[in-house]
């Protein structure tokens, strides 16, 4: 059974699309099935692997509220390994349409139940808010990865999601774990970068990743050409990070399993 894993932070511009997408071709380069879910109405998860959300057929807006098969939903990407349920703008009304439901925080669990099999790792990029969508990622996922950029403001908003993430798991989903605190747009020649580095580590310890992801402008520009970074340009520190962080994830979870 695939384990699905919430990339999620209330606050803009931290790294979670670009960390949802390359990520997810980096566990697909290391011989994993992985489905990428587009939880964002901005759909940038979807553009930045070449995929036009318009032609993409089924969205998960349908497999939301009108019960489209989500096995039907699931379109190929450009990295072997790696697929997509696409995301488009009319995700927003996915809000309204949901909140007169019962089980309304349980709609996407219940549309991914049917995929869990298939695939090692089913990874949700969340939009930028607390909303009913993103509750709905946190309740269906095992876990949790909380990008974090390396600035001023870095923390401000963390004690919020984790507040959620705590009602979450009281009301919801008892077993939800952070999986990790992933530190982005990393620039070690900073005092301020290294000094956020270490406040995490001071607060969480252990669920804080080794591997941080650098500032890099390959990074910046891979969305712009429909690719992730490690088939633009593999050489990038940016694609090395993200092949690492796939490597500490998944050891990780091997140890994890191990009795």
């Amino acid at each position: 059974m695939g384990k699905i894993i919430a990339i999620a932070n209330q606050k803009g511009g931290v790294g979670k699309t670009t960390t949802a997408f390359n990520l997810g071709a980096s566990l697909a380069a290391e011989g994993k099935k992985v489905l990428l879910v587009d939880a964002d109405p901005q759909a940038n998860a979807t553009s930045g692997l070449g995929i036009d959300p318009d032609e993409a057929g089924a969205s998960i807006y349908e497999c939301l509220v009108d019960g489209y098969p989500a096995t039907d939903a699931v379109v190929q990407s450009c990295v072997e390994g790696l697929d997509v349920i696409c995301s488009r703008i009319d995700l927003v009304g996915a809000e309204v349409e949901l909140m007169s439901r019962r089980d309304r925080e349980k709609a996407l669990a219940d549309v991914l139940a049917s995929l869990r099999d298939a695939y090692e790792y089913i990874l949700i990029d969340c939009s930028p808010s607390l909303g009913i969508i993103t509750v709905n990622a946190l309740t269906a996922a095992d876990s949790v990865i909380i990008p974090v950029q390396a600035e001023y403001f870095a923390l401000e908003g963390i004690s919020q999601l984790l507040n959620t993430i705590r009602i979450i798991k009281t009301r919801l989903k008892p077993s939800l774990e952070i999986e990790g605190f992933l530190l982005t747009m990393y620039d070690a020649r900073l005092r301020l970068a290294n000094q956020i580095y270490e406040e995490l580590k001071g607060h969480f310890g252990e669920m804080v990743f080794d591997t941080v992801i650098p500032r890099n402008i390959k990074l910046s520009e891979s969305p712009s050409h429909g690719l992730p970074v490690m088939l633009y340009d593999a050489e990038s520190r940016g694609a090395v990070a993200y092949t690492q962080l796939a490597r500490e994830l998944a050891t990780r979870n091997r140890r994890r399993q191990q009795p």
